[in-house]
């Protein structure tokens, strides 16, 4: 963003456009989740301009250099929960020359930033030895998985193996009960090896209290006492538990799996008018492809040729097919309806729309909630006080109060077992995963469980109008000439100080000079009026585009009496000024209102939600658009006016900010919590906390309900885990229930939360 030239910044206020002469030629893309669009750079020469790096560059190449250090990627197998994640964090966090270690569950992807590319084996062999395993394929595509019993049991080798073998055991114990307690002791030993393996892999990466470790303690623990069977069952328990977690975990990344799967692998690209069939990852800007009915685009592209119906349904939520004209933006993952069409590629390999949605995915991971904060700083402590505390009951009554080691060794290590934090650690990530993915199956892209439970508490939502709660295409209705000026030299004249800008007001004027066929002579010197409107020169005379309330003249009765009718109708009226003061005449803009506006408003209304519009447009304009959809409204805004009324309303209220441009970005910051709208510019993408990527107002309010709805379940969560735990804990204690069922608690509360975070995915708004 430019330091240098404020002017440069796009600013949707009805005045402040972009209009200063060093930067108006210059063009930068600007790749958005809901398709891809040229906008004009409010950069100027590079000795006043920065260029921000954005992330998904440096996430697309996982070697990429950066001032940390170096960036490198792999995929990671064998995650079942959130802890997982944190286990190889700890573990790769150790490695020297590590900078950074963040795991990406969602994704399954690991992100490390090392010092020297050396230290990047270093990190993988850290990786085996906390016991998971790795790839370097990031690709984004996955072969089926059948589903077949032999599959099946396959995976489930193990469980299998110990429950038949446990089966066999009991089967023959009361024929032969010495060859049925070894039968049990060699099940308890094989199921034991690679626990026990693993609890000792972690230990030596960091991670001592880990729940193996805790299994690997009991078990043996059992077997010391002559419970065998007690012994193999905790252990079958325990397995069947870590199986539950990792199917519900497949489940939780099942709507971030099924964005990945949506890029097709190959690709067919018109090469000297052939086709040629080319890995989808070949493709690069300006590429001509060709794709049928029924395939979907595997890459970014605008449409040649004719007008083509597309099914948006799976990025967009939007049920009925999309139609596109010639040089429309078409997101990749996209299916083509009715026809066979081609497209010119505009993205970059890990660029396209999805990679951008996943990216945003990838980055709320690393936002935890204030509760899961809470709860990973909590399991730290509480895992080694519990092992105290069992301790402290297996040798205080023995050794105290003369009471029988094995009963009280016994009830040690069943304490052990209950007081696994698995439970109430999986609880809050369960929920907010869950409750991320069903935000991102209906279009909001949501960053982070901090967001998530942000978004639950807003009293107030500030919509921003232009381009938010309008459409911000804005349509020339009126050219009205004074003074015997003529409104085609009007028309041209003043559209020729607006060539060059990005704004929505000067794009629509321009275009409908063109449509006229009004000549637009070249002018120069210019200017951007920060808040006022624009100026420049053309034949040696000065042209200005002024609000009518900044004006340091008064205007004419009848002039006024104009500019009154028009923004009473809710149009956005500038006058043209030749010189200093000669009003050559009044033009006008229409705005027109997104049809789910009044519906968004009406929804957050029934939810308790209150709701403003902030617009730099003038009292009358703002007053009729508000009236229309029944909102309050402040006008006149300049950007530092929003930021400014946005921190008052903060002071006192919980205020979620929703916009879509690069002067919306600060007022996001000051909010609680910012939104963009899908289709707005980086910038505002960037700074907001969540997206609607389909630009659907009525989603807000399914927002609210959905993180309400999360912070519900994360706290039935944690009554649900400590709840099993205390019953269990107490009948533990007092010998009414053994180690079994101790696992049994701790597997079956894990399940329950689990399965009750799971209900998520399925959350319909009311």
């Amino acid at each position: 963003m430019c330091t240098k030239h404020q002017a440069c910044r796009s600013d949707k206020t009805v005045f402040s456009h972009n209009h200063d002469a060093s930067c108006a030629n210059h063009k930068v893309a600007s790749i958005q989740i809901a398709g891809i669009k040229e906008i004009d750079s409010g950069c100027c020469s590079s000795d006043s301009c920065s260029a921000g790096s954005d992330p998904a560059d440096e996430e697309s190449d996982p070697r990429s250099h950066t001032t940390k250090g170096i960036s490198h990627s792999w995929k990671i197998a064998g995650m079942d929960c959130p802890s997982c994640a944190k286990k190889i964090e700890t573990a790769v966090n150790k490695v020297t020359g590590v900078l950074e270690a963040k795991v990406l569950f969602a994704t399954e992807k690991l992100v490390v930033k090392i010092n020297h590319s050396s230290d990047a084996r270093n990190v993988e062999q850290a990786i085996l030895d906390a016991g998971f395993r790795y790839s370097n394929d990031l690709s984004s595509t996955k072969p089926p998985v059948k589903s077949d019993w032999k599959t099946i049991v396959r995976q489930n080798f193990a469980i299998v193996a110990i429950a038949l073998s446990m089966a066999i055991a009991a089967l023959i114990k009361p024929v032969y009960p010495v060859l049925s307690d070894w039968v049990f002791i060699f099940t308890c030993l094989a199921g034991l090896y690679p626990i026990s393996k693993k609890a000792f892999q972690l230990a030596k990466s960091g991670t001592p209290f880990a729940i193996e470790t805790l299994m690997s303690v009991a078990a043996i623990g059992a077997l010391y006492l002559g419970e065998t069977a007690e012994a193999a069952m905790v252990l079958l328990l325990f397995m069947v538990g870590e199986r539950l977690e990792s199917f519900a975990a497949s489940r939780a990344r099942s709507g971030v799996q099924s964005l990945m799967e949506l890029v097709p692998e190959t690709a067919t690209k018109i090469v000297n008018n052939e086709r040629v069939e080319v890995p989808a990852s070949e493709l690069q800007p300006g590429d001509i492809i060709e794709v049928s009915p029924g395939a979907r685009l595997p890459a970014d592209g605008r449409l040649m040729g004719q007008t083509a119906s597309f099914d948006e349904s799976a990025l967009t939520g939007e049920s009925l097919p999309i139609e596109r004209s010639e040089h429309d933006s078409v997101m990749a993952g996209a299916v083509v309806v009715d026809k066979v069409v081609r497209f010119v590629i505009t993205s970059k390999q890990g660029e396209n729309a999805i990679d951008r949605i996943l990216h945003l995915i990838e980055e709320a991971e690393s936002r935890k909630a204030p509760l899961e904060r809470f709860l990973d700083k909590f399991s730290r402590w509480y895992t080694p006080l519990m092992m105290l505390v069992s301790l402290f009951v297996i040798l205080v009554p023995p050794l105290l109060f003369a009471q029988p080691w094995e009963t009280w060794v016994y009830r040690g290590l069943a304490l052990l077992l209950i007081a696994c934090p698995c439970a109430l650690v999986i609880s809050t990530p369960a929920a907010i995963t869950s409750g991320l993915a069903a935000a991102a199956r209906r279009g909001a892209l949501i960053k982070g469980g901090a967001a998530l439970e942000q978004l639950g508490k807003i009293d107030t939502v500030a919509f921003d109008k232009t381009g938010t709660l309008t459409k911000g295409k804005p349509e020339v209705t009126d050219v009205i000439a004074v003074g015997g000026f003529d409104s085609t030299e009007l028309l041209s004249n003043i559209a020729a100080i607006e060539v060059g800008s990005s704004h929505p007001l000067a794009v629509s004027l321009v275009n409908k000079a063109k449509l006229s066929g009004v000549e637009i002579p070249e002018a120069i010197e210019k200017q951007a009026l920060i808040g006022l409107g624009v100026r420049g020169v053309l034949d040696g005379t000065v042209y200005q585009a002024i609000a009518p309330s900044k004006l340091g003249f008064g205007l004419s009765h009848d002039v006024d009496e104009e500019v009154g009718k028009l923004e009473q109708q809710g149009k956005t009226v500038v006058v043209a000024v030749q010189g200093d003061s000669r009003v050559i005449g009044l033009i006008a803009w229409q705005d027109t209102l997104r049809e789910d506006s009044a519906d968004a408003v009406k929804a957050l209304k029934s939810l308790g939600v209150n709701a403003i519009m902030l617009t730099g447009d003038n009292a009358r304009s703002a007053k009729a658009i508000s009236s229309l959809i029944g909102i309050d409204y402040k006008a006149g805004l300049l950007p530092q006016d929003k930021v400014t009324y946005v921190e008052q309303l903060s002071a006192s209220a919980n205020v979620a900010m929703v916009g879509d441009g690069i002067n919306d970005a600060p007022a996001m910051k000051a909010s609680s919590i910012g939104i963009a709208m899908g289709g707005g510019t980086d910038v505002a993408l960037e700074t907001a906390d969540a997206a609607l990527t389909h630009n659907r107002l009525v989603e807000l309010a399914t927002m609210i309900e959905l993180s309400r709805a999360t912070l519900s379940n994360i706290r039935q969560n944690i009554v649900l885990a400590l709840g099993l735990k205390g019953i269990f804990l107490v009948t533990s204690l007092l010998g009414i229930t053994g180690l079994w069922v101790a696992v049994l608690a701790d597997s079956g509360a894990t399940a329950i939360v689990t399965v009750n975070a799971l209900r998520l995915l399925k959350f319909k708004a009311k």
